[in-house]
């Protein structure tokens, strides 16, 4: 999983009953294993190593210049 700074991951959770989190890369630490800084929605902030298949990452869009 390769990610920028910037991307937001999304992260599914393990029970039904919880909703998935979703947060913004702030510093990839490493990239093999994976390792992430991310500030999650609430504020939080932690070093994340997402397990296979539980996280999708969403580039951030670029904006054009005109």
């Amino acid at each position: 999983m390769k990610a920028q700074v910037g991307a937001t991951i999304i992260v599914e959770s393990e029970r039904t009953t919880q909703p998935q989190r979703r947060g913004v890369i702030e510093e990839v630490l490493r990239e093999n294993p994976a390792r992430y800084r991310v500030r999650w929605e609430d504020g939080h902030e932690t070093i994340f190593a997402p397990a296979s298949g539980v996280a999708t990452i969403e580039e951030t869009a670029i904006p054009r210049a005109r």
